[in-house]
């Protein structure tokens, strides 16, 4: 009895997870080396070292269920339970939803998704995953991430990261060491200038409406480095930066990263 009793505590303890799980939210956690891990049935990359990062995407439902096989054939399951959140919702009764997208749009919208999806499937060997994120910009924060307006009843697509006002060509740093996976050679339709930073795991930045881009694909940055200039390119009311984040397919909030904004 205390023998089987030492081996359950032992399983259990074999996952060690830091932070709170919760929609929009980041974890890093801790296997023994050469364990296997899952997420809700998805692989999860462990280094070698066995340290590990999940998160959970914006409409994460309750629970998730995270599975390691261990190096001598055991298994332990976790259940974490994702904390939800209160959105800022804002409902616009009156006004439809979208207007219709020209031709031109549609011509060129394509092609800049498909490099958007082919940048996201760049793994690198990036580190900065393991770092604190730091801010990009500092200023004033006036779009939140999970934001989300319903028009006439039909829910508009949510707001993907954090906005932050600052004047054209304030510069933007690097929030953790990465590896540039896409810099767009000219302005998309929707972001404008649009840079995508690689940070290791299936963790990636991507800053929106930049004035300037001063790294090129393949180059590797440090957090903190000088990587572009806020602007307003693209469809933008006024110069700011927008700051997304994704964890594979799960979209995730910045601010849970970096923390709240530096006064």
């Amino acid at each position: 009895m205390i023998v089987a009793a030492a081996l359950l505590l032992a399983v259990q303890s074999a996952i060690t997870l830091n932070g709170t799980p919760g929609q929009g939210a980041a974890m890093t956690g801790q296997v023994p080396p050469g364990t296997t891990l899952t997420l809700d049935g998805q692989p999860v990359t462990v280094a070698p070292d066995g340290a590990f990062l999940i998160a959970f995407d914006r409409d994460a439902g309750p629970a998730a269920t995270l599975l390691a096989t261990l190096p001598d054939g055991r298994r332990e399951v976790r259940t974490p339970t994702i904390a939800p959140r209160a959105w800022r919702i804002e409902r616009l009764p009156t006004l439809p939803r979208v207007s219709q997208p020209s031709a031109e749009y549609q011509r060129r919208r394509a092609p800049e998704l498909a490099q958007i999806a082919a940048a996201r499937t760049r793994a690198t060997d990036a580190q900065g995953w393991r770092q604190r994120f730091v801010w990009p910009v500092t200023g004033r924060i006036y779009g939140l991430f999970g934001s989300q307006r319903i028009y006439a009843g039909e829910p508009g697509a949510y707001h993907s990261g954090v906005d932050v006002a600052r004047p054209t060509g304030t510069p933007v740093a690097a929030p953790a060491d990465g590896v540039v996976i896409l810099a767009a050679p000219a302005p998309f339709t929707l972001e404008g200038n649009l840079l995508m930073i690689d940070h290791g795991m299936g963790l990636n930045s991507a800053f929106l409406h930049l004035s300037r881009i001063d790294v090129k694909p393949g180059d590797r940055v440090a957090q903190g480095q000088t990587v572009g200039a806020i602007g307003a390119t693209g469809r933008a009311t006024g110069p700011h930066l927008h700051w997304s984040m994704k964890w594979h397919d799960a979209r995730i909030d910045p601010l849970l990263l970096a923390g709240p904004m530096p006064q």
